[in-house]
């Protein structure tokens, strides 16, 4: 799935083709398409990746500016992605996603070369700053992110669809209170 060539090649005459190329690499695609596209309302080139082994291909072959990875993605973790940004795009911004924050897991990303730590959910804007990157304008007509509220009740759910349903499973990986969890996903059902 690579939307970068044809982001390239749709670039409307005279657009500052300046702009910073983002790699965005999660294995939960719905998200990567959503944070994808948010970026490029905002002017952005984004390039989708699902899987560690082509995310280092993809930097190994092509310049980024920003590398945004998931913490884990699949079976691997996404701190394979920074190690391999360090080594070979030192100039390269790396913030490192997840809906599974510890502290452990920062020091760790920090300490690779990770330039920022942020936990699911982020939209693009709390992104763009904390990265200091500029966001410029949003096109006109584009659809904006999700609200934050809304993003973290998808989240949770695909965390539970995760777990097979399981309340407790689901509770212990978002260091959640059971019975809280149990709120939000009914919250949730609501909304749907």
């Amino acid at each position: 799935m690579n939307h970068f060539l044809d982001a390239v090649k749709n670039d409307p005459p005279g657009r500052n083709n300046e702009r910073s190329i983002f790699l965005v690499v999660d294995d939960d695609c719905v998200f990567a398409e959503r944070l994808a596209k948010a970026l490029r309302e905002r002017g952005f080139h984004t390039e989708i990746q699902n899987s560690v082994d082509a995310a280092i291909d993809a930097i190994r072959s092509r310049n980024f500016d920003v590398v945004i990875t998931d913490l884990r993605i699949g079976e691997r973790s996404g701190l394979e992605i920074v190690e391999e940004v360090g080594a070979t795009a030192r100039d390269t911004k790396t913030l490192v996603l997840t809906g599974y924050g510890n502290v452990q897991a920062a020091v760790a990303a920090v300490k690779l070369g990770a330039t920022e730590f942020l936990c699911k959910p982020a939209d693009a804007d709390e992104i763009l700053e904390v990265l200091d990157v500029p966001g410029g304008p949003i096109a006109p007509g584009a659809n904006t992110f999700k609200p934050a509220d809304l993003v973290r009740l998808e989240h949770i759910e695909t965390v539970f669809a995760e777990t097979g349903n399981n309340v407790s499973a689901t509770a212990r990986i978002l260091n959640m209170h059971r019975r809280t969890l149990q709120r939000l996903l009914a919250r949730w059902r609501r909304q749907i």
